[in-house]
């Protein structure tokens, strides 16, 4: 990432956290406001991630104008993500609350803890939303022209087989 663009997303996504705010991006004169985003959203955070702050996570998904699930899951930034439900351990919190409450602790006091995976209720909830599919789009219908058949060449390119440059 170069120096400037580096710098720009860490004092405006963290320092100042403006992405929160109602146009407190611009990105090519268009301001970002993630309210208007009406597409339904999952959050999964876990307890003790000590990348992204369960806390701030949540604080995250208030942000959205559509339907939001958020869910805790227990154990840490990998564990706590990745644990099957074949697994059956470390368990996760829901709040079935209409909205989200204002606050990471007002979720917290209002959770049920579950056993097992958090998988388990991220599949029941995408399951329970309107089906409504978005058509597909066709890629030859575009401004620019294929350039050839999937997969791709640069699927199939491996680094171990080309002749070292001299």
């Amino acid at each position: 990432m170069p120096y400037k663009m580096h710098s720009y997303y860490l004092r405006n996504m963290y320092l100042n956290n403006r992405l929160r705010e109602p146009g407190g991006i611009t990105l090519l004169e268009t301001p970002i406001d993630l309210s208007k985003v009406k597409t339904p959203s999952y959050f999964i955070s876990t307890m003790e991630d000590h990348i992204a702050p369960w806390r701030g996570v949540y604080l995250g998904s208030t942000a959205l104008g559509g339907p939001v699930r958020f869910a805790l899951g227990g154990s840490g930034h990998i564990a706590g993500i990745v644990n099957p439900p074949s697994a059956n351990k470390y368990g996760f919190w829901t709040n079935d609350a209409k909205t989200l409450p204002a606050t990471p602790d007002e979720w917290f006091e209002g959770a049920k803890q579950h056993e097992g995976s958090w998988w388990t209720d991220w599949q029941k909830w995408i399951t329970g939303l309107d089906d409504t599919k978005v058509p597909a789009r066709d890629p030859a219908k575009g401004k620019l022209k294929p350039l050839e058949d999937a997969p791709g060449s640069f699927v199939k390119f491996r680094l171990d087989t080309q002749k070292k440059k001299k």
